[in-house]
């Protein structure tokens, strides 16, 4: 019986959080949320805590301070690979990612994806409320990993995927190295390698209307320099399957 779960990674979503939650369990399919906090000083964690008295399905794992997107959701799927879940879906907390779209992301994987992967550039760019300015940064970004990597991927670095656990198992994460949203890129590219089957869904993302982004400049430094050394270090691995 497949078992699957929603990871959402928290620090400071104390506007969001229950909200999320709320909507991801009225879905008519259901699904896990495991909730992956960095020790947010807003409370994230009590709302968490407190939710879980009304849904059973909900997990929280805590973790001491806050090192990266990356390694928020490698924490994650180890939790998710140890209680044998089937189909594991990263998900933004702040309603960027629709959770109506969450079926989507899993039936895909049903129908044969091994990865699948929420798309806002499969058919053109459908992203609400962003100022142009960072529609371009995005939209480049992914073109730019494309043309690296040879990807046959139009979203590279987009944050809403739903994996097959056996891609999970055979990755070895421990050895992912990026921290911030180049994770995405990594995760996508290593996985693609190995021969799994990357297919893209498209959605439409919404930026944020409560709390604050948490994206810099060294989050956009790393995915531009480290997709370079990706595909070098690519160069020099075997990708074969146990």
């Amino acid at each position: 019986m497949d078992r699957k779960i929603v990871i959402i990674p928290t620090y400071n979503e104390k506007e969001n959080i229950e909200a999320i939650i709320r909507k991801v369990f009225s879905l008519p399919v259901s699904f896990d949320i495991l909730i992956v906090d960095d020790n947010s000083p807003d409370g994230t964690a009590t709302i968490v805590k407190q939710l879980q008295s009304t849904f059973s399905a909900l997990h929280l794992l805590e973790r001491s301070e806050k090192t990266g997107l990356g390694t928020a959701y490698i924490a994650g799927f180890k939790w998710c690979i140890e209680r044998n879940y089937t189909h594991v879906i990263e998900m933004d907390a702040d309603f960027s990612h629709n959770p109506e779209d969450l079926p989507k992301l899993y039936n895909a994987c049903v129908e044969g994806a091994d990865v699948s992967i929420g798309s806002r550039y499969v058919t053109g760019v459908n992203v609400v409320n962003w100022p142009m300015s960072r529609v371009m940064l995005s939209y480049f970004a992914s073109k730019y990993v494309r043309l690296i990597t040879n990807m046959p991927i139009h979203d590279t670095t987009a944050g809403f995927v739903c994996y097959s656990i056996n891609v999970l198992r055979q990755i070895e994460l421990d050895k992912i190295r990026f921290k911030g949203y180049a994770f995405q890129i990594e995760m996508k590219f290593t996985a693609w390698k190995y021969g799994y089957n990357l297919v893209e869904v498209p959605i439409i993302f919404t930026d944020r209307t409560l709390g604050q982004s948490k994206i810099s400049k060294n989050i956009i430094r790393e995915a531009v320099w480290g997709v370079l050394g990706l595909k070098i270090k690519s160069w020099f691995k075997q990708y074969k399957r146990t």
